[in-house]
């Protein structure tokens, strides 16, 4: 019972961390497209580099919260019930942005255009920074009693672990997407992006020195750095040297090393607790105390085995097919062209062409 309720938590574990590396560099591009493209045919070259992924990328939130859900229902209830309303805003960022997906060329208006545009840029920036705010309060402690309720208040959900917690993987995400950029662009946009991959890496090898110093120093987890710790210390820098060195491949690789050791950094801090109650440790929820019953995880065992393969494969085939570069095409169709403004994958071809906008 022990052994499988320690295997979930791992899996939930791991489940976060794929959606921190996997959608964490669509939430950079989301970020940066407004601000790295200097035109309308640069900013939908970022926006289709995660075109066809991004949705694929989401699942990863849903599993892990439907993983809490079924493995550690009693986790799950006090952590959502915790969370309502910063996940509710979590839901509508994630609505926003993928609407803003499909809505923003539907007309030819420059304010319509704009909206949407910002509408992904915030969506981006809101969910990593919320969701990295919970995680951070998990591993401080919140106001929890006997019964595993919260009894603060919203504004108590924003202690200063918390927020820089988010801060931190909000700029890794940054950071991830500058680099993934890198990797899918080409020409001035390719070289801006480059450029700034570069200063962001070291911002975030700053910030995320901070937290890990701040983690063990300001909180009851130990004085001495974990093997995760090291590792994404050691990530960040690389990745930021690497960038500015023009390695963009190994990068953008150690950039999502980086970010995934950090979220794998928190619940390797927290085990075996699941949420650190501030007011007893005596409330603390642990992956003992909150585990569903053992038929339960046996089943959910062989699901997991039958699947997650599947799944793994899948994505690593999604990405493998867009891998190629985007790139705005060789001649650019009409304005009364039925193809004008639409992105035609080529994913046997060297690039993804991309024709100039339709313009009023």
């Amino acid at each position: 019972m022990v052994h499988l309720n320690n295997i979930w938590y791992l899996i939930v574990a791991v489940f976060w961390v794929g959606f921190f590396v996997l959608e964490g560099f669509d939430f950079g591009v989301g970020m940066l497209h407004s601000f790295v493209g200097h035109d309308d045919v640069e900013r939908r070259i970022a926006v289709n580099s995660i075109g066809p992924i991004w949705d694929g990328n989401e699942v990863w939130l849903i599993v892990g919260g439907a993983a809490i859900f079924a493995a550690f229902p009693s986790w799950y209830a006090t952590m959502f019930s915790t969370f309502y309303l910063a996940l509710v805003v979590v839901l509508v960022a994630l609505i926003v942005r993928g609407v803003s997906f499909e809505f923003h060329r539907k007309i030819e208006d420059p304010r319509w255009r704009s909206t949407w545009r910002w509408s992904l840029t915030i969506g981006s920036a809101l969910i990593p920074l919320l969701l990295g705010t919970a995680l951070g309060d998990l591993l401080h402690g919140l106001p929890i009693d006997s019964s595993h309720n919260y009894t603060g208040s919203f504004w108590g959900l924003l202690v200063p672990f918390g927020l820089y917690t988010g801060v931190t993987l909000t700029v890794l995400c940054l950071f991830l997407g500058a680099a993934y950029l890198t990797l899918k662009t080409d020409g001035e946009l390719h070289d801006r992006v480059a450029r700034l991959s570069g200063r962001l890496g070291w911002v975030a090898a700053v910030i995320t020195f901070g937290w890990l110093t701040w983690s063990h120093v300001g909180l009851s987890v130990g004085f001495l750095p974990s093997p995760l710790d090291a590792l994404a210390l050691v990530a960040v820098v690389a990745a930021a040297w690497l960038a500015e060195s023009g390695s963009e491949g190994w990068a953008f690789t150690a950039a999502a090393v980086a970010i995934g050791s950090v979220v794998g950094s928190i619940f390797f801090d927290l085990f075996p607790r699941v949420m650190v109650s501030s007011t007893n440790s005596a409330y603390n929820l642990t992956v003992a105390n909150s585990a569903s019953p053992s038929y339960t995880l046996k089943v959910m065992t062989v699901v997991a085995v039958v699947f997650f393969p599947v799944v793994l494969a899948y994505q690593g085939w999604s990405l493998y097919v867009f891998r190629k570069r985007v790139t705005s095409g060789p001649a650019a169709p009409g304005p009364d062209s039925p193809g004008a403004g639409s992105a035609s994958p080529a994913a046997g071809s060297e690039s993804t062409a991309v024709g100039e906008p339709n313009t009023a």
